[in-house]
């Protein structure tokens, strides 16, 4: 395998986490009398860039189907943030009615109905059905397309370059970087912006959050590496934000390389903090793997004295870091009966890999469970506090990462 970015042959191995069918492939009751595909889930670290890369297995296509479950808009802290954002990048570039903001991998219109509320045009680009027709739903158009180098330039041949161009998780979701940066330039107005929010490998590694690593996560990026693909494809960082969205992110903003704006201190500031912590060197990515096992043991333990004692535990949110922690330590419905999402085209499912069944958040309340293990800690305290008649009737709520404890 060579680096998806600068081609370099990859040797060092930055994370094994065995065999998982994609996160977000849930499964019906008929799917489960019926073989399920599972796949190498390991990273590589490039040692030219210090881009972090899942081994090549599978295709975009067969990880983001017409079925595709994940709604943005379940959220209500990132429907926040998307709302705060916003109206922050509108004043900041000036953005108005002769503006055009394009939106890559625009979901469900979670962010984009806020411009079209300020009068601001706006256009999706989306490629799962599900997903799509909910934003068209809210009268926001949709291209249902991936997005590259061709899209962004046939939308530049149309004249529909953009003012601000958005990519919120979705750069290291796509499997050729260098192809959806060359569209990302290609698709900018000159004097245009470009904004990207992507889980942080500085704070992945820092706080142990192995569990955000998924076949749908092409790569895993530090502000590093994204400046070198960009500046190989035409483009420049201007201004970087530390977010604590996903458990620490990052939101890049680049403009064409020949833009007068001076980049800000924030920029050399982030670059400095990663190689400081070791990120342009290799000791730093040998050492993860057994922060990752440690977690994986003693979660297993947990389960297993709990029940052993008696006690019932269940779980909230069915979220892709929950499958890739169940799946990692081989959990099973013997040991975690079911899980309950809010979301309700996840209800009724079962969770690829561990097939344990996802309920209605209702279910906690029908038969409440002795623990609530919550999966998706990056939004732990919303779900408590969503939850907190549970808390009162003596329900206690537990993570596993970055290691295990109550909350």
């Amino acid at each position: 395998m060579i680096c998806r970015h600068c081609e370099t042959p990859l040797r060092h191995v930055f994370l094994d986490l065995g065999f998982a069918p994609p996160s977000n492939a849930y499964l019906s009751e008929a799917d489960l009398q019926r073989p399920e595909t599972s796949y190498p889930l390991k990273l590589f670290v490039c040692d030219q860039c210090w881009l972090v890369q899942t081994q090549d297995f599978v295709a975009a296509d067969a990880l983001f189907t017409s079925d595709y479950a994940y709604f943005s808009s379940t959220s209500t802290s990132w429907l926040r943030h998307a709302e705060d954002y916003c109206a922050q990048v509108s004043k900041r570039l000036g953005l108005g009615c002769q503006s055009l903001v394009i939106e890559v991998a625009s979901n469900d219109g979670y962010l984009l109905k806020n411009f079209l509320a300020a009068g601001i045009p706006c256009l999706g680009i989306e490629p799962t059905a599900a997903t799509a027709a909910a934003a068209e739903a809210l009268g926001i158009p949709v291209l249902r397309e991936f997005f590259g180098d061709a899209l962004g330039g046939r939308l530049a041949a149309e004249g529909r370059q953009a003012d601000l161009l958005i990519g919120n998780n979705v750069y290291a979701h796509v499997p050729d970087i260098n192809d959806f940066t060359r569209g990302l330039k290609a698709a900018l107005k000159p004097g245009g912006t470009v904004t990207l929010e992507f889980p942080h490998l500085l704070q992945l590694m820092g706080r142990n959050q192995f569990d955000t690593v998924y076949h749908e996560h092409f790569s895993y990026l530090s502000l590093n590496a994204v400046q070198r693909i960009f500046e190989t494809e035409g483009l420049r960082l201007w201004d970087v934000e530390e977010l604590p969205t996903h458990g620490g992110s990052l939101r890049v903003y680049g403009v064409h390389s020949d833009d007068p704006r001076p980049a800000a201190g924030a920029v050399a500031r982030v670059l400095a903090a990663e190689q400081a912590a070791g990120l342009l060197a290799l000791p730093a990515y040998e050492a993860f793997q057994p922060r990752a096992d440690r977690v994986k043991n003693d979660l297993l333990a947990y389960l297993v004295d709990q029940q052993r004692r008696g006690r019932r535990v269940a779980a909230y949110g069915a979220a892709a870091k929950g499958n890739t922690l169940l799946n990692y330590a081989g959990v099973r419905p013997d040991l975690l009966p079911f899980v309950c999402d809010a979301a309700p085209a996840k209800q009724g499912k079962y969770l690829p890999g561990s097939h344990i069944p996802i309920r209605a958040p209702r279910a906690l309340y029908e038969d409440p469970p002795d623990e609530v293990l919550i999966l998706p800690w990056n939004i732990a305290d919303e779900i408590a506090a969503q939850l907190n008649d549970l808390a009162a009737r003596g329900v206690r709520f537990v993570r596993a990462v970055p290691e295990l404890g109550a909350l």
